[in-house]
């Protein structure tokens, strides 16, 4: 008899934290204005490096941005930031505060939560990272915020899946190369987000072919206009093709991304172009939900 009331004593504690962390997840999406998850179909196609620099932008243009990296198995963007610093426990209790990048500009990541091992393997099964991406917003002392930048693992997983159910007004973007091997996984991505009735933003064709440096003629190493005839053909916005752009590879190698200093550079140009485009969109967004 012990036995069983204690289980039913369990499963009500259980059931409370649940109730408590929904409506504490609650709280903290009312002070964020905007939720982007920015996804791909598939890796390597520079999906967590315009993550970290498209939040870097926002927040230099004034705005207050938090970064979240659910990308468990793969976090990169502390290493692509420069980010050495932990979470901060608050007087808040069972809270963390982000790390501060900028003062406008919050980063988590699951990297940053390992201390300094942070080459150990993160071995976790669907429910434990659907529980730790809750986490990562009912748990985090999070600003109130203008943008929310979710950087995702590639795919159409447990990730993507979570911010879906979890951040129900959360929009797309979604990145890819212009081959043909890429887009094939962007259409998943795309169809994934019909299903799931997330509205992308648009489509962001990375390594768009390469400026020679000593001519200066585009050399397309990949498909030409891949992402621009994927993006007409299913009806979304084409919001940027950025070329490929070494000096970006080189800041992202050393943990900076400096690069918003290079302003005479065509990728620069483009990138800062699409960061006003997703400003704009986003506002015309936020009027029509007021109407």
């Amino acid at each position: 008899m012990r036995e069983k009331v204690h289980s039913r004593s369990t499963r009500s504690t259980a059931h409370s934290d649940l109730k408590i962390q929904e409506m504490e997840i609650r709280d903290t999406l009312k002070r964020i204005k905007n939720k982007i998850l920015v996804m791909s179909g598939k890796g390597g196609v520079g999906k967590s490096s315009i993550s970290a620099l498209l939040s870097v932008m926002l927040a230099r243009k004034g705005l207050r941005v938090g970064l979240m990296d659910v990308d468990l198995h793969g976090p990169s963007i502390p290493r692509l930031l420069g980010i050495r610093g932990s979470v901060e426990a608050p007087s808040h209790p069972g809270k963390l505060k982000p790390v501060m990048f900028f003062p406008n500009l919050e980063v988590i990541s699951i990297e940053v939560l390992m201390g300094s091992n942070r080459d150990v393997a993160t071995i976790w099964r669907g429910p434990l990272k659907i529980g730790v991406i809750k986490q990562f917003i009912a748990d985090i002392l999070w600003s109130s915020l203008d943008y929310l930048i979710i950087d995702s693992p590639p795919g159409t997983g447990d990730e993507p899946l979570t911010v879906a159910q979890v951040i129900n007004d959360a929009k797309a973007i979604i990145v890819t190369t212009p081959q043909e091997i890429s887009l094939a996984d962007v259409r998943k991505s795309i169809n994934f987000c019909r299903q799931v009735h997330m509205d992308i933003l648009g489509l962001v064709e990375n390594m768009s072919g390469l400026n020679c440096p000593h001519c200066g003629k585009r050399i397309d190493l990949f498909k030409k206009e891949g992402g621009k005839e994927l993006a007409q053909r299913e009806g979304i916005r084409l919001l940027a093709s950025l070329p490929i752009e070494p000096q970006f590879l080189e800041y992202g190698d050393r943990g900076s991304l400096g690069i918003w200093n290079e302003k005479n550079l065509p990728f620069f140009q483009e990138f800062n172009r699409m960061v006003d485009k997703i400003i704009e969109e986003t506002k015309e967004e936020s009027k029509k939900d007021l109407e």
